[in-house]
């Protein structure tokens, strides 16, 4: 028996990630949030109104809890002290490099409460961190490419498009990535996931770069042209960045499928599937199941668990996910 604890789980992660614990015999799924009773119900769990930043509504939400899945970024580090300090395993999906960065400093604690914090769970970072690892496993060059190609017609939240928006013109350079079909060879603009910031520490490479595009090439097209950095400082002005969000909400011209591919010297790895939320919410709950038996301390998903077990398993639940390699083996 389990208790999994999911924060800011009204949100499209997090309902993913809360529909996939319920089919778990024996785990108790509560969904928490600042205003659960303006939300969806999430069928199998119980709602819970948490305000994380609150230290002492967030103490109260942590009994009786095993594992805290966070979902939204309110003060990352502190509520992973929170639930470590308790001994309560601590899950985040967070693709911001400072935010990694300072749980990474809790290791300590972590190991000496006996508990696990996992970090880079998720899509991206999560997936492309297990395929990098595949890769770099496979080959003798230093440099990982990684190439990231998400569905402009999927229905994302006002935070993930403000996280996107945040991210455009903030990092420089474009290449191209060969994705599985049917999307093709497409050219990807670097941008700041945390993955290829932390991949050189923890599988000891040289370099990783990430870049991004969309489905649609007109989006890709339209978003390459707000990352120039005379159009990043204009959307730095509070009007314009408020207009181009209400744009951004209401652009759907592709479609709701994902793919991303690593490539290492002459290898290549390949995950692709339908609903990127989907995929990072049951990324997670796959690893929240895996916990109990991994070790203690604060590591990322590729120091974690074996790459091709878990990505073959996610892979096998029926949620169109599926994982190609190239190369040498």
């Amino acid at each position: 028996m389990s208790t999994v604890l999911i924060l800011g789980g009204y949100g499209a992660v997090g309902r993913e990630a809360a529909a996939a614990l319920t089919e778990s015999p024996g785990t108790t799924v509560i969904v928490a949030g600042r205003n659960p009773g303006r939300a969806r119900p999430v069928p199998g769990t119980s709602a819970l109104r948490v305000d994380a930043a609150d230290p002492a509504d967030l103490a109260r939400a942590l009994e009786g809890v095993d594992t805290v899945l966070m979902c939204a970024e309110i003060d990352n580090a502190r509520v992973a002290r929170a639930c470590l300090e308790r001994g309560i395993g601590y899950v985040d999906v967070s693709a911001s490099a400072p935010v990694l960065a300072e749980i990474e400093q809790l290791d300590r604690l972590a190991t000496e409460r006996g508990a696990t914090a996992a970090l880079s769970v998720g899509l991206v970072p999560g997936i492309t961190n297990l395929l990098a690892r595949i890769c770099a496993g496979r080959s003798a060059a230093g440099d990982l490419r990684i190439g990231v190609l998400l569905g402009s017609g999927e229905q994302h939240g006002p935070a993930a498009i403000a996280w996107t928006l945040d991210g455009l013109g903030r990092l420089d350079g474009s290449w191209t990535m060969r994705f599985p079909a049917p999307y093709g060879e497409r050219t990807v603009h670097r941008f700041p996931f945390s993955d290829q910031y932390t991949l050189p520490a923890t599988l000891g490479v040289a370099s990783a770069s990430t870049g991004l595009c969309l489905d649609s090439r007109l989006t890709t097209g339209l978003l390459a042209a707000a990352g120039r950095p005379a159009v990043a400082r204009l959307l730095r002005r509070p009007k314009a960045r408020a207009l181009m969000l209400r744009a951004l909400e209401k652009i759907h011209l592709g479609d709701d499928g994902f793919a991303v591919t690593v490539r290492c010297g002459t290898t290549r790895a390949s995950f692709s599937g339908r609903l990127q939320s989907r995929a990072t919410g049951r990324t997670a709950a796959l690893l929240i199941r895996h916990l109990p038996t991994l070790p203690p301390g604060v590591r990322h998903i590729e120091q974690l668990v074996d790459p091709v077990d878990f990505l073959t398993e996610l892979a096998a639940d029926g949620s169109h996910l599926h994982l190609d390699r190239q190369g040498p083996s």
